[in-house]
Protein backbone atom coordinates (compact mmCIF):
# COMPACT_ATOMS: atom_id res chain seq x y z
CA UNK A 1 0.00 0.00 0.00
CA UNK A 2 1.39 3.57 -1.22
CA UNK A 3 0.76 5.92 1.81
CA UNK A 4 0.53 9.78 1.94
CA UNK A 5 1.74 11.28 5.13
CA UNK A 6 0.14 14.76 5.46
CA UNK A 7 1.35 15.75 8.44
CA UNK A 8 4.96 14.92 9.30
CA UNK A 9 5.48 15.72 13.09
CA UNK A 10 5.67 13.47 15.75
CA UNK A 11 2.76 11.46 15.26
CA UNK A 12 3.78 11.47 11.06
CA UNK A 13 7.17 10.09 11.59
CA UNK A 14 5.61 7.21 14.15
CA UNK A 15 2.99 6.30 11.65
CA UNK A 16 6.11 5.92 9.37
CA UNK A 17 7.75 3.36 10.98
CA UNK A 18 4.59 1.05 11.70
CA UNK A 19 3.66 1.53 8.30
CA UNK A 20 7.01 0.23 6.98
CA UNK A 21 6.67 -2.17 9.54
CA UNK A 22 3.88 -3.32 7.79
CA UNK A 23 5.09 -3.89 4.57
CA UNK A 24 3.37 -0.45 3.20
CA UNK A 25 5.32 2.36 1.03
CA UNK A 26 5.80 6.28 2.07
CA UNK A 27 5.55 7.74 -1.05
CA UNK A 28 4.51 11.34 0.09
CA UNK A 29 5.51 13.31 3.45
CA UNK A 30 3.96 16.43 3.05
CA UNK A 31 4.51 19.57 6.14
CA UNK A 32 3.23 22.94 6.40
CA UNK A 33 6.24 24.15 4.73
CA UNK A 34 5.65 21.69 1.62
CA UNK A 35 4.98 23.07 -1.97
CA UNK A 36 2.53 21.47 -4.57
CA UNK A 37 2.74 18.03 -4.28
CA UNK A 38 0.72 15.23 -6.26
CA UNK A 39 -1.67 13.17 -3.59
CA UNK A 40 -2.22 10.68 -6.80
CA UNK A 41 0.84 9.10 -5.74
CA UNK A 42 -0.78 7.39 -2.87
CA UNK A 43 -3.42 4.75 -2.66
CA UNK A 44 -4.58 5.99 0.76
CA UNK A 45 -3.81 9.25 3.09
CA UNK A 46 -3.31 9.75 6.42
CA UNK A 47 -3.58 13.20 8.12
CA UNK A 48 -1.93 14.05 11.17
CA UNK A 49 -1.55 17.83 10.63
CA UNK A 50 -3.17 20.92 12.10
CA UNK A 51 -6.93 22.27 12.28
CA UNK A 52 -6.20 25.08 9.31
CA UNK A 53 -4.72 22.64 6.69
CA UNK A 54 -7.03 19.41 7.87
CA UNK A 55 -10.21 20.50 5.95
CA UNK A 56 -8.13 21.32 2.56
CA UNK A 57 -6.58 18.16 2.71
CA UNK A 58 -9.50 16.32 2.80
CA UNK A 59 -10.99 17.97 0.03
CA UNK A 60 -7.67 17.49 -2.12
CA UNK A 61 -8.01 13.86 -1.22
CA UNK A 62 -11.30 13.32 -2.21
CA UNK A 63 -10.86 15.39 -5.55
CA UNK A 64 -8.28 13.28 -6.22
CA UNK A 65 -9.95 9.98 -5.05
CA UNK A 66 -8.04 9.16 -3.29
CA UNK A 67 -8.95 6.97 0.10
CA UNK A 68 -7.99 9.20 3.56
CA UNK A 69 -8.03 8.61 7.22
CA UNK A 70 -8.13 12.10 9.35
CA UNK A 71 -6.48 12.05 12.30
CA UNK A 72 -6.77 15.94 13.31
CA UNK A 73 -8.92 16.99 15.48
CA UNK A 74 -10.01 20.77 16.06
CA UNK A 75 -11.44 21.12 12.65
CA UNK A 76 -14.92 19.70 12.69
CA UNK A 77 -16.59 22.95 12.01
CA UNK A 78 -16.25 21.94 8.58
CA UNK A 79 -17.12 18.44 8.46
CA UNK A 80 -20.69 18.87 7.25
CA UNK A 81 -18.71 20.11 4.34
CA UNK A 82 -16.45 17.04 3.67
CA UNK A 83 -19.82 14.61 4.46
CA UNK A 84 -21.06 16.23 1.37
CA UNK A 85 -17.87 16.45 -0.85
CA UNK A 86 -17.24 12.96 0.24
CA UNK A 87 -20.95 11.81 -1.44
CA UNK A 88 -20.41 13.71 -4.01
CA UNK A 89 -16.96 12.61 -5.51
CA UNK A 90 -18.35 9.13 -4.19
CA UNK A 91 -15.07 9.10 -2.15
CA UNK A 92 -13.82 7.17 0.97
CA UNK A 93 -13.26 8.82 4.47
CA UNK A 94 -12.51 7.59 8.29
CA UNK A 95 -12.81 10.92 10.32
CA UNK A 96 -11.62 9.77 14.13
CA UNK A 97 -11.11 11.71 17.38
CA UNK A 98 -8.71 8.98 18.31
CA UNK A 99 -7.35 5.80 15.88
CA UNK A 100 -6.21 3.91 19.40
CA UNK A 101 -7.68 0.75 19.45
CA UNK A 102 -7.52 1.13 23.10
CA UNK A 103 -9.30 4.11 22.97
CA UNK A 104 -11.86 3.40 20.84
CA UNK A 105 -13.18 0.09 23.32
CA UNK A 106 -12.71 2.28 25.69
CA UNK A 107 -15.50 4.99 24.07
CA UNK A 108 -17.86 1.76 24.28
CA UNK A 109 -17.29 1.18 27.79
CA UNK A 110 -17.82 4.87 28.35
CA UNK A 111 -21.28 4.99 26.83
CA UNK A 112 -22.36 1.28 28.29
CA UNK A 113 -21.03 2.83 31.63
CA UNK A 114 -23.39 5.94 31.15
CA UNK A 115 -26.29 4.14 30.42
CA UNK A 116 -26.05 1.86 33.49
CA UNK A 117 -25.87 5.53 35.42
CA UNK A 118 -28.18 7.64 33.97
CA UNK A 119 -30.52 6.93 37.31
CA UNK A 120 -28.08 7.51 39.91
CA UNK A 121 -28.55 10.97 40.40
CA UNK A 122 -26.61 11.19 43.34
CA UNK A 123 -23.70 10.93 41.15
CA UNK A 124 -21.80 13.92 39.57
CA UNK A 125 -20.04 13.36 36.22
CA UNK A 126 -16.57 14.58 35.10
CA UNK A 127 -13.81 13.92 32.78
CA UNK A 128 -10.32 15.04 32.87
CA UNK A 129 -7.99 15.29 29.99
CA UNK A 130 -4.36 15.27 29.89
CA UNK A 131 -1.77 15.77 27.01
CA UNK A 132 1.58 17.04 26.19
CA UNK A 133 2.22 21.18 25.76
CA UNK A 134 2.36 21.20 21.78
CA UNK A 135 -1.33 19.96 21.74
CA UNK A 136 -3.04 22.59 20.09
CA UNK A 137 -7.08 22.25 21.16
CA UNK A 138 -8.24 22.02 24.13
CA UNK A 139 -10.32 19.89 25.23
CA UNK A 140 -9.31 17.27 23.23
CA UNK A 141 -10.91 15.45 20.35
CA UNK A 142 -11.11 12.15 22.65
CA UNK A 143 -12.62 13.98 25.48
CA UNK A 144 -15.51 15.57 23.45
CA UNK A 145 -16.30 12.08 21.77
CA UNK A 146 -16.46 11.02 25.54
CA UNK A 147 -18.68 13.57 26.16
CA UNK A 148 -20.71 12.91 23.44
CA UNK A 149 -21.03 9.34 24.24
CA UNK A 150 -22.52 10.40 27.80
CA UNK A 151 -25.00 12.99 26.47
CA UNK A 152 -26.25 10.65 23.74
CA UNK A 153 -27.07 7.57 26.92
CA UNK A 154 -28.07 10.37 29.87
CA UNK A 155 -30.15 13.26 30.68
CA UNK A 156 -26.66 15.39 30.20
CA UNK A 157 -27.40 18.30 27.86
CA UNK A 158 -23.84 19.31 26.61
CA UNK A 159 -20.35 19.75 28.19
CA UNK A 160 -18.42 22.95 28.92
CA UNK A 161 -14.26 23.44 29.35
CA UNK A 162 -13.22 24.20 33.00
CA UNK A 163 -16.55 25.02 34.51
CA UNK A 164 -17.98 24.71 37.75
CA UNK A 165 -20.13 21.87 38.00
CA UNK A 166 -23.68 22.48 36.02
CA UNK A 167 -26.52 19.34 36.72
CA UNK A 168 -27.03 19.43 33.17
CA UNK A 169 -23.58 20.46 32.15
CA UNK A 170 -20.71 17.97 32.06
CA UNK A 171 -17.90 19.80 33.00
CA UNK A 172 -14.06 18.95 31.33
CA UNK A 173 -10.64 19.88 33.04
CA UNK A 174 -8.22 19.66 30.38
CA UNK A 175 -3.88 19.61 31.71
CA UNK A 176 -0.82 19.95 29.61
CA UNK A 177 2.12 18.76 31.40
CA UNK A 178 5.34 17.66 29.03
CA UNK A 179 5.65 14.53 27.21
CA UNK A 180 2.64 13.02 27.73
CA UNK A 181 0.75 10.69 24.86
CA UNK A 182 -3.14 10.91 26.15
CA UNK A 183 -4.22 10.37 29.37
CA UNK A 184 -8.09 10.60 30.40
CA UNK A 185 -10.27 9.42 33.10
CA UNK A 186 -14.52 9.58 33.25
CA UNK A 187 -15.53 10.13 36.90
CA UNK A 188 -18.72 9.55 38.50
CA UNK A 189 -18.75 11.08 42.52
CA UNK A 190 -20.69 11.08 44.97
CA UNK A 191 -21.11 11.46 48.72
CA UNK A 192 -19.90 7.92 49.48
CA UNK A 193 -17.78 6.73 46.50
CA UNK A 194 -15.89 7.45 43.41
CA UNK A 195 -16.70 5.21 40.36
CA UNK A 196 -14.14 5.71 37.40
CA UNK A 197 -12.88 4.37 34.28
CA UNK A 198 -9.80 5.64 32.95
CA UNK A 199 -7.38 5.47 29.86
CA UNK A 200 -3.56 6.35 29.95
CA UNK A 201 -1.31 5.80 26.56
CA UNK A 202 2.20 5.33 27.00
CA UNK A 203 3.25 6.46 23.70
CA UNK A 204 1.84 7.13 20.25
CA UNK A 205 2.89 3.66 18.83
CA UNK A 206 -0.78 3.35 19.57
CA UNK A 207 -2.52 6.09 17.66
CA UNK A 208 -0.39 5.27 15.01
CA UNK A 209 -1.33 1.38 14.94
CA UNK A 210 -4.80 2.49 14.92
CA UNK A 211 -4.31 4.77 11.82
CA UNK A 212 -2.33 2.35 9.73
CA UNK A 213 -5.27 -0.56 10.55
CA UNK A 214 -8.02 1.96 9.27
CA UNK A 215 -5.90 3.05 6.27
CA UNK A 216 -5.85 -0.91 5.28
CA UNK A 217 -9.28 -1.26 6.02
CA UNK A 218 -10.38 1.74 4.26
CA UNK A 219 -8.41 1.21 0.83
CA UNK A 220 -11.34 -0.15 -1.80
CA UNK A 221 -14.10 1.04 0.11
CA UNK A 222 -16.50 3.91 -0.48
CA UNK A 223 -18.69 6.25 2.31
CA UNK A 224 -18.21 7.59 5.31
CA UNK A 225 -17.17 5.32 8.01
CA UNK A 226 -15.62 5.43 11.94
CA UNK A 227 -13.60 3.08 14.15
CA UNK A 228 -16.41 1.47 14.86
CA UNK A 229 -16.58 0.10 11.67
CA UNK A 230 -12.74 -0.54 11.47
CA UNK A 231 -13.47 -2.68 14.61
CA UNK A 232 -16.39 -4.71 13.92
CA UNK A 233 -17.83 -2.61 16.99
CA UNK A 234 -21.36 -1.52 15.19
Amino acid sequence: MKIALLGYGKMGKTIEQIALQRGHEIVLKIDENSGDYDITLADVAIDFSIPAAAFNNISNCLNNNVPIISGTTGWLDKLPEAIELCKQKNGAVISASNFSLGVNIFFELNAYLAKMMRNLEQYTISIEEIHHTKKLDAPSGTAITLAEGIIENTDKESWALNVTTNENVIPITAKRIDEVPGTHTVAYKSEVDTLEIKHTAHSRDGFALGAVIAAEWLVGKTGIFTMKDVLGLK
